[in-house]
């Protein structure tokens, strides 16, 4: 299936954070951030590692002393993912993580302190091409601007990032990245609107403490669905009081839904009702759960009853429609074989591996036995 509508991409200019391009003619990168203890070095490779495996192109890792500074430089040479540090304030942290192999520095320059701080901090960022990313947040706006607005506002915000914009500026320094965060999705989504259209810099997009799993994703999405369906934003961080690895999943289900984006499974499945054939919910969830760890785009179709079914199921490259007594299976849009209940996960899993297996030798360069089909999106 492929859509009828085409984002137009605000072009940015390109920063690169190690290995992975942002902005520019990129993909919108994914990332998230680590809520282990930065100093346990352990805990926080294991979880940079499962992000890693989720499909993170990126990691943030808080970095707030010293001793965290040090720990962060084990925690670099034990990863292979881009890592960003989370810094606020002391501008020694900073220097030193640049030290430590550091792909970017999270650090407001405004926050720094005096001047002569600020450029030690951009002079080592510019002879180690480590970019900066601006993070302004509605929950800790300066006290000036507090003040100025009475209240967080989209100009508040913008204004806070024109002004460490301009420190940047003033030092000669455009490679960096800027975030304008609000927990209040109208507030977020007129504050990068009103940035977007007077700098050239990659935008990273967040809805900040966005909530609980469930309603920090529906903000979320609603909220980073406006920004990119008008072309704004090359990275963006799901935020959710929940397991970073989940924030890593909604972040490229949005992408997936926009066809921005696709990693995984795009799994299309019927809500259920009277005229399912097998359990629909049981047969997805169990699906799901067996699958995470396919990251090669595919779009898989499990609907419950023949009046969607082989529609939904041609369109797929694996489709599974509901009928009496079997259910039909579909590859590659035409019917393949029938599949009774009571085997149907497990052939659905067989089906999609070996349709996967194919898809990555193609990628590979190496001849499968059969011709992939449609392409994802």
């Amino acid at each position: 299936m492929h859509t009828e509508y085409t984002i137009q991409r605000r072009r940015s200019r390109q920063i690169w954070v190690g290995n992975v391009p942002i902005g520019g003619d990129a993909p919108i990168a994914v990332q998230s951030m680590t809520n282990t203890e930065t100093c346990d070095v352990a805990s926080t490779v294991a979880q940079i590692t499962a992000l890693q495996d989720a499909g993170a192109d990126l990691v943030r890792v808080s970095v707030p002393s010293m001793e965290a500074a040090e720990a962060f430089g084990q925690i670099k040479k034990q990863v292979s993912v881009p890592l960003i540090a989370d810094i606020h304030f002391d501008h020694k942290i900073a220097l030193r993580v640049a030290e430590l192999g550091v792909d970017c520095l999270r650090i407001n320059p405004g926050n720094i302190g005096r001047e002569d701080r600020v450029r030690e901090v951009v002079d080592s960022a510019r002879d180690k091409n480590i970019p900066i990313r601006i993070g302004v947040n509605a929950g800790s706006l300066e006290k000036e601007l507090q003040k100025k607005y009475g209240e967080p506002t989209s100009d508040a915000l913008v204004e806070s990032a024109l002004r460490h914009i301009d420190i940047l500026d003033r030092l000669n320094f455009p490679d960096f990245k800027i975030s304008l965060k609000a927990s209040e999705v109208f507030m977020t989504v007129l504050a990068y609107r009103k940035l977007a259209s007077q700098i050239e810099q990659p935008l990273h997009l967040g809805i900040t403490e966005a909530g609980s799993f469930r309603s920090g994703a529906v903000k979320s999405a609603i909220g980073l669905g406006m920004l990119l369906m008008e072309g704004i934003g090359d990275t963006l961080r799901v935020s959710l009081a929940a397991d970073p690895v989940e924030e890593i999943k909604v972040g490229f289900d949005i992408l997936k839904s926009l066809n921005i984006r696709q990693k995984g499974i795009n799994l299309v499945a019927c809500p259920s009702c009277s005229r399912q054939n097998f359990d629909v919910i049981k047969t997805v969830n169990e699906l799901e759960a067996r699958l995470e760890d396919i990251l090669t785009p595919i779009n898989v179709a499990v609907i419950g009853c023949v009046v969607n079914g082989p529609g939904e199921a041609k369109e797929a490259h694996i489709g599974l429609a509901g009928g009496t007594p079997n259910n039909l299976l579909y590859v590659a849009g035409k019917p393949d074989h029938k599949v009774k209940n009571e085997e149907l996960v497990d052939e659905l899993e067989r089906v999609i591996r070996a349709q996967v297996a194919e898809l990555d030798a193609v990628a590979e360069g190496d001849a499968p036995k059969v011709i992939p089909i449609k392409q994802v999106g």
